[in-house]
């Protein structure tokens, strides 16, 4: 009994019962024995009770859960019949759709093959009909040959006959064909010529004229009236022994100083500085006046003197580059330039002064610019700057044109301004209008009455050279230059050039000038050529 008791009740019973053991054994008190008794019974009785109880608690939750899955078995059971109802009726619709669809497409296909052997059966009818054309054209073709051949036959028998009529050959009917269409189109050539030409010149004229007379009305420099000289006046005769000093102490060591050469000649109170440098000769002159009015002629106080005048002369040499700046309202020029500029004050051509000259080309630009719509500050920079090379040209090789382009450039002038520096004597290809505005300034300031003055020799060997140039050529008769050189007037013999032949040897000679003369402004090149019909009444 107290074996199934322990069974039921778990390890703890066991001790239990072990330690009841251990009381009967020790031969306790009856009380102690029957207590545990009550309480292994108690014990019994309770796990019984809980075991009984468990296992009911647990069929009841087996039956629940085994309703609940029976529910949902019969739930998912109706879930998929009717899904699978559902997709019966889909399938059937989707089935009936694509037998509509498939009938359709039949439908269409049917239709497509009726066209398609429409389209096969008119194909066939063309085909024939143009093999039916091929055998006729292939016919006609023979025919034509045939018709061909009896023609050129025929064409050559004519030839030959006009060749025996004419006792000329093709070739040679071809060549004098040739000629006389050329000798017309030449002749047609050089009339629409003269018309472009003479229309061109008359409005060309017009409008040319009245923006240079605008231009030079608005400038309106005065005539050139100074020169740069060389020549110190003295206070009397017996200066020139104190220039020339103790057996010439004092002139040696003024030309060595100064870098020039003094000339002491017969000219009643004066004496002559040369040098090929404007700069010099100008420091060199101021020296001498101050010398001579200071009275103390040697060599300490010539070179002291000579030192300050080229102090002095440098100073006014930047403030009449900066005058020129500000009088043609040129600004942000690099200093060097500005000096440079300044030089010119000291350079002529031809009796021109080159700073004078610079600043009224400069004017004459911006108005000529302003007229035609072109960039004047452009236009103005490169004026004020396209004589910058005679500055400098007496040491340095190269043309002027080349020379002060390569400077401007060297100090950051704008490339177009270079561009019309290197351009104005054609040396280079000119890259804007306003290169063509300042050429054209140029020459209006270089060539209007009183601007330049020239040698009479070098006057009349230009006269010469003109002449000399015009009568070279073939059939000219005579030539004459006249207005100072402006223009040379050719006579020629009209029976060796005619309208056309005139037209191009004004053309050669005016070339011919601009390559082998120098000179300023323009010349006019007139070819008369006069035609002469005489009959006499008997």
């Amino acid at each position: 009994m107290f074996w199934r008791i322990s069974s039921f009740t778990g390890g703890d019973g066991g001790l239990l019962l072990s330690a009841a053991n251990q009381v009967r054994q020790s031969d306790a008190g009856p009380g102690i024995f029957v207590t545990i008794v009550a309480v292994i019974l108690v014990l019994v009785f309770i796990g019984g009770a809980t075991f009984l109880l468990t296992r009911y608690l647990n069929g009841k939750f087996m039956k629940a859960q085994q309703l609940d899955a029976e529910n949902v078995i019969l739930v998912s059971r109706e879930k998929a019949q009717q899904i699978e109802a559902d997709a019966r009726n889909k399938a059937s619709g989707i089935e009936k759709e694509a037998d509509v669809e498939i009938k359709k497409k039949r439908g269409e296909l049917t239709r497509e093959e009726d066209r398609l052997q429409k389209r096969r059966n008119e194909l066939d009818n063309r085909i024939e009909k143009l093999e039916q054309r091929e055998a006729n054209l292939n016919k006609r073709q023979s025919n034509l040959d045939k018709r061909s051949n009896e023609i050129d036959k025929m064409a050559s028998k004519q030839l030959e006959e006009l060749q025996n009529i004419a006792q000329m050959t093709t070739d040679e009917a071809r060549q004098e064909l040739l000629t006389t269409v050329e000798k017309d189109a030449r002749n047609d050539m050089a009339r629409i010529i003269r018309q472009i030409e003479q229309e061109a010149r008359v409005d060309g004229d017009k409008k040319a004229r009245e923006i240079i007379v605008t231009a030079i009305q608005r400038v309106a420099s005065d005539q050139v009236s100074e020169v740069t000289t060389s020549i110190v006046n003295l206070p009397g005769e017996e200066m020139k022994g104190r220039i020339v000093g103790r057996n010439g102490r004092n002139i040696r060591a003024f030309e060595q100083a100064a870098g020039v050469d003094v000339i002491v000649d017969d000219t009643p109170e004066a004496v002559m500085i040369s040098c090929f440098d404007p700069i010099r000769r100008e420091i060199a002159r101021r020296a001498l006046d101050r010398l001579i009015l200071d009275g103390r002629i040697h060599p300490a106080n010539i070179e002291k003197t000579l030192n300050d005048e080229e102090k002095e002369v440098q100073k006014s040499i930047v403030e009449a580059g900066e005058q020129a700046a500000f009088d043609t309202g040129v600004v942000g020029l690099h200093p060097e330039i500005i000096k440079m500029l300044g030089r010119l004050k000291y350079r002529t051509s031809y009796g021109q002064n080159q700073l004078a000259h610079s600043i009224e080309v400069a004017k004459l630009s911006s108005v000529i610019a302003s007229e035609l719509g072109a960039n004047i500050e452009l236009a103005r920079l490169g004026a004020l700057l396209h004589d910058l090379g005679k500055a400098m040209d007496h040491n340095t090789e190269g043309t002027h044109a080349k020379i002060g382009a390569e400077f401007a450039k060297r100090y950051g002038i704008n490339p177009k301004a270079v561009n019309i520096i290197e351009s104005h004597h054609h040396e280079v290809d000119q890259d804007s209008v306003e290169a063509v505005i300042v050429e054209a300034a140029d020459a209006i300031s270089g060539a209007r009455p009183g601007a330049r003055r020239e040698d009479l020799e070098l006057y009349i060997k230009r006269l010469r050279a003109l002449e000399d140039i015009a009568n070279s050529h073939k059939g000219v008769q005579t030539s004459f230059a006249i207005q100072a050189g402006r223009e040379v007037r050719i006579i020629v013999t009209p029976d060796e050039v005619d309208d056309l032949a005139a037209t191009y040897l004004a053309r050669d000679i005016a070339h011919q000038v601009e390559e082998t003369m120098q000179y300023p402004g323009q010349i006019k090149v007139t070819v008369i050529r006069e035609t002469r019909a005489v009959e006499y009444a008997k």
